[in-house]
């Protein structure tokens, strides 16, 4: 790398002595040089914790980055990760396509054929459509808000970070599996890194919440036993049973919330952002505990991965085999940040704790039965 602060002062030049040989000449210069580069390396560890050779620095992908050396973020060398306009938006518009197929289904697991478009009678045919297009509207604002909560962090503490990536998944009964934005680790701080993870979850539940909230009041109350066979039955956390009972009352053992496309966007905007705040790695919850208790949170997440392990093969619910896997690919163990002493104050670790028990009331051990 170069600097410019490494050329050496001329005018050392002019205090040598004329008989002085080449050879001491030299010499001088390579002790200037020596001495810059000391000073420099030092301005850097003052910036930055030691590194862990045990634990190299990763992006939110779990792929390690080449330069492993936090940096502060104020260091020029710290850029933008590269961004590949067209693959962002071509991505949302494949899961928006993707969401707007899925919620035509309404969240059947039936998969519709779309030459059989033209025979469908064209007052059903509309209403599949304004369903389709209320559904991914709804998850697409909560995913894009949430993703954007990250990235706009990122951006306003110079943190290198990527515009989300959607995932399209037409198989699944969502039509996605949700969304990313590549982050490098090493480069912000304690406070910075819980204020970005933090931002993101938050900033989708104002979206989610709402959205279920409209979907209930609109929802329709059914026997279960007239839907055998003919859907999905979806679990429902907490928050959206309190939701259910203040519109309907008291349901009876055999009731069940019939979904409309609202509803259906709701619940999965809480599902995926409870989903990202289990504390294990590099979910929202994994960077919000390491936040909060720094390598303490290594125990925890590495309890977690054993006793969600345990519970699949107990419960035999394989539903989160992906999910686990990939968690564990990706390294359930977070690394450290650019400086990992600074304080957050009580307001942030009050707020950290509860957005971390929204675990509680919004996710679900079991997301769905297909009977």
């Amino acid at each position: 790398m170069t600097d410019s602060n490494l050329t050496p002062d001329p005018a050392g030049e002019n205090d040598r002595k004329p008989d002085e040989s080449e050879f001491d000449q030299l010499h001088e210069l390579i002790d200037q040089l020596d001495d810059q580069i000391s000073e420099y390396q030092a301005s850097l560890t003052q910036s930055a914790p030691p590194v862990d050779l045990q634990s190299p620095t990763t992006g939110s992908s779990g792929i390690p980055l080449q330069n492993s050396i936090p940096m502060s973020t104020d260091d020029p060398r710290v850029g933008d990760v590269p961004r590949w306009k067209f693959l962002h938006l071509a991505l949302f518009l494949l899961t928006f396509l993707s969401c707007f197929y899925k919620g035509m289904a309404s969240g059947s697991p039936a998969i519709l054929n779309p030459f059989a478009f033209p025979l469908i009678p064209h007052e059903i045919l509309m209403e599949m459509l304004w369903n389709g297009f209320q559904y991914s509207f709804a998850v697409m604002l909560i995913l894009f808000s949430h993703e954007m909560g990250h990235y706009l962090q990122a951006k306003r503490y110079k943190v290198a970070a990527s515009p989300p990536f959607f995932i399209p998944m037409p198989l699944l009964p969502f039509g996605t599996m949700g969304a990313v934005i590549v982050q490098r680790s090493g480069y912000a701080d304690r406070k910075k890194l819980y204020d970005i993870a933090i931002s993101g979850p938050l900033a989708g539940l104002v979206f989610a919440l709402p959205v279920a909230w409209m979907g209930a009041l609109n929802s329709e109350v059914a026997s279960r036993a007239k839907l055998v066979g003919q859907s999905v039955e979806f679990g429902d956390p907490l928050v959206m049973q309190w939701m259910y009972e203040l519109v309907h009352g008291p349901l009876g053992p055999d009731q069940v919330i019939m979904l409309n496309p609202l509803l259906f966007a709701g619940w999965v905007g809480i599902f995926i952002t409870a989903l990202n705040l289990i504390p294990i790695g590099q979910l929202d919850g994994g960077h919000i505990l390491y936040s909060l208790i720094g390598r303490r949170a290594h125990v925890v997440a590495m309890l977690l991965v054993y006793g969600t392990l345990a519970y699949m093969v107990a419960t035999r619910n394989f539903q989160y085999a992906l999910m686990l896997g990939l968690i564990v690919l990706m390294g359930p163990r977070h690394p450290p940040t650019a400086n990992d002493n600074i304080e957050l104050g009580w307001f942030r670790v009050v707020l950290g704790w509860l957005t971390l028990a929204f675990i509680v009331i919004g996710f679900t051990p079991v997301p769905m039965v297909i009977p």
